[in-house]
């Protein structure tokens, strides 16, 4: 709850000027001169780097707007997209809040056709879960749960398959930014997944003038052309990799006596990487693989047709009887994660679940804007191209936000949903935010930030008590500069004066 009426302006990031009690009487302005509301929150919003861009709306839970600024205009709205995906979810989806039967991975064997070929390949299936690992300390949704499956029931097998063709191969989002492909907030996407479809990348400084020493999964090779230099500076590393390359370039400097440098790395064929992992748990197990690591897809020409009408269901889902599936956790936990440390992998997975029996982006766009139609959100106000806001298409007005937010709160899964929601000042992605302001413990919001973008959707409690929604969205701002100090104060100043 707010603690105090009223916000030092310090805190809001404005001078204070120096000057006595009874200036400061003289030359106030008299009250009917006082600015209004939103006068105060256009000039705080004045003061964030030229040429930014706002959209700003703020209601209270009546649905009386008490500032607002471009409402009606769209903005790319980043990983706020997210609160469109997670409430799409709990509105078109069974059983969020029960173990996920629907989605976990399953492990068969099936005889080995090719010719001159003989044995069985092992197939690793995957269904659309995000969450599956294989961390030695996994104790649910585990890989070692389907190695062991196989280990009971052979001690050879020739090929180790990773079948992703439960969903149409589109592995990355339209209009997600070159850049961000092949890292881990632009790691692909498939029907089979695991370790959140990244790899860890550790380095630690080796003798000056040599090699630093590198961990990295097997996985991928590795060209290491960094150089440990002297004590001091600062560490200059950078990995390179061609897209569906299986090489990672390192380079650059380290200095000697530099704390460890670490980096997480995106997954171009999660199936792929998945059979891999299965086949060192196997080899572990003692389970011989005579054969390969390959990975099925489900072609392009036939994604066409389940967009056309054509049965969706694949061949391998209604394949051999599983020696073991996994139950994954349910999905109203993955929402928590998802809107609390916006995972932009499990925000897609889920989003692709909204398709229904087809799992194709074209469908479960189509469905999530039906819902959101009948929820009355006027269409105009938004353009979803995918789950987690990676996309640049993305479109979404403040006015949309807040009619998402009114109509969730309207919902039986509502107050599950708004508690996923990050706490600002102690948790998730609001952690560092609005600490030590009356607004810590109190603001609940979804962050996004992509490509000259800040975004900030949620509520929070008025100084007097008022339950009060906002959407703001900040574009255009300039290369290596921030809105996020006059978004914070804006929103800080609109608490304190109602």
């Amino acid at each position: 709850m707010i603690r105090n009426a009223l916000i030092p302006l310090a805190l809001l990031g404005l001078a204070v000027p120096a000057q006595t009690h009874a200036n400061a009487q003289a030359k106030a302005p008299a009250a009917s001169h006082a600015p209004s509301l939103q006068q105060d929150v256009e000039a705080i919003l004045a003061t964030a780097p030229k040429g930014t861009r706002f959209g700003l709306l703020v209601v209270d839970g009546n649905g009386r707007e008490i500032v607002s600024l471009n409402a009606e205009q769209r903005f790319i709205p980043a990983s706020t997209a997210k609160l469109f995906t997670t409430a799409a979810a709990y509105a078109l989806l069974p059983d969020m809040a029960q173990p996920d039967r629907a989605g976990g991975a399953q492990v068969w064997l099936e005889k080995d056709s090719r010719k001159g070929q003989a044995g069985l390949n092992v197939v690793l299936f995957g269904r659309g879960d995000a969450r599956m690992s294989s961390a030695p300390d996994c104790a649910v949704n585990c890989l070692a749960e389907l190695a062991d499956a196989v280990a009971r029931s052979t001690r050879q097998v020739h090929d180790v398959i990773g079948d992703a063709t439960f969903w149409p191969d589109q592995r990355w989002v339209p209009g997600m930014s070159w850049n961000n492909i092949g890292t881990d907030s632009g790691t692909a996407v498939a029907a089979l997944n695991l370790d959140d479809n990244e790899l860890g990348l550790s380095v630690r400084p080796g003798a000056v003038g040599q090699a630093p020493q590198v961990q990295v999964p097997g996985y991928y090779g590795l060209r290491n052309e960094a150089v440990t230099v002297a004590a001091g500076g600062q560490t200059r590393l950078f990995v390179e990799r061609a897209v569906n390359g299986s090489e990672l370039r390192l380079y650059g400097t380290i200095p000697a006596n530099a704390a460890p440098w670490t980096d997480r790395l995106g997954v171009d064929d999660p199936a792929h990487y998945a059979a891999w992992a299965l086949k060192e748990l196997l080899i572990a197990r003692g389970v011989k693989v005579t054969g390969q690591i390959r990975a099925r897809h489900r072609g392009p020409a036939l994604a066409d047709q389940v967009a056309d009408g054509a049965s969706p269901v694949p061949a391998s889902a209604s394949g051999p009887k599983p020696l073991a599936s996994l139950t994954p956790p349910p999905l109203a936990q993955d929402v928590v994660t998802i809107n609390q440390v916006s995972q932009n992998l499990h925000a897609q997975a889920l989003f692709r679940r909204l398709g229904g029996a087809s799992q194709s982006e074209q469908w479960a766009s189509a469905a999530q804007r039906k819902l959101l139609e009948q929820a009355g959100i006027d269409p105009v106000g938004f353009e979803l191209w995918d789950g987690s806001g990676m996309s640049t298409y993305n479109r979404i007005s403040p006015r949309a936000a807040i009619g998402l937010l009114r109509w969730a709160g309207r919902q039986p899964w509502g107050t599950d949903w708004f508690a996923s929601l990050p706490i600002a000042g102690r948790e998730g992605t609001l952690k560092r935010r609005f600490a030590g302001t009356p607004l810590e413990g109190n603001l609940a919001a979804k962050t996004g930030s992509l490509n000259a973008t800040s975004a900030l959707v949620g509520t929070f409690l008025s100084a007097r008590g008022q339950r009060l929604f906002f959407a703001i969205f900040a574009s255009d701002i300039p290369a290596r500069s921030s809105a996020l100090p006059a978004m914070d104060a804006a929103l800080a100043r609109i608490a304190a004066r109602n």
